[in-house]
């Protein structure tokens, strides 16, 4: 046959040629190739509609986080303008106290009444204060510690089992609900 005995397309039907029929496969019909391709294409296109969904979800998430964030950053300023509303409330009546003395003052020249007075005025206030929380530190004679005290200065102690405590306070250290606010400033005996 020549040359036309290499050429598949010039082969005759019944002749072995020792290649493969790639067209006459009895297990694949002829479109199975196409609903594969498709079937990839359409797994691909879920993939990256899950891919989507998953990106959009995330993308809320963060939104919603750096809104929850910024709304208790607001709450917390707000709080921490309007925390004290309460306490200076309760120290208004003091204040008005502190203004009926100066007016008394003004017009009385009695000083034993208005001692008197100021200090009736400086029981509320404590107690106000301590019903809010506030408790004083008791510090005279007391082991000098730096957690509750800065010392201010150091004075020879009179004896000698005062020395390293406190001998007296220049402003007294104070509590709030059992936490420290103000360190008492003290002289300290060495």
């Amino acid at each position: 046959m020549g040359i036309k005995d290499n050429d598949p397309l010039e082969q005759l039907p019944g002749e072995d040629s020792g290649q493969e029929d790639i067209n006459t496969d009895e297990n694949i019909s002829g479109s199975a190739h196409l609903n594969d391709e498709m079937g990839e294409d359409s797994e691909v296109e879920k993939l990256q509609d899950e891919i989507q969904q998953l990106r959009d979800k995330y993308l809320r998430l963060v939104a919603e986080f750096d809104n929850f964030r910024k709304r208790n950053a607001r709450e917390k300023i707000e709080l921490i303008q309007t925390s004290n509303k309460e306490v200076i409330i309760s120290l208004l009546d003091i204040l008005d106290d502190c203004d009926r003395a100066v007016k008394q003052l003004e017009t009385s020249g009695d000083m034993a009444a208005f001692r008197d007075g100021v200090m009736l005025v400086f029981g509320k206030l404590k107690g106000t204060l301590q019903g809010k929380g506030l408790r004083e530190m008791d510090s005279l004679n007391t082991d000098f510690n730096t957690d509750l005290h800065d010392a201010i200065t150091e004075i020879d102690a009179p004896s000698p089992e005062l020395k390293g405590k406190v001998l007296d306070y220049i402003q007294k250290g104070y509590y709030l609900n059992d936490k420290i606010i103000r360190h008492a400033k003290v002289v300290v005996g060495k």
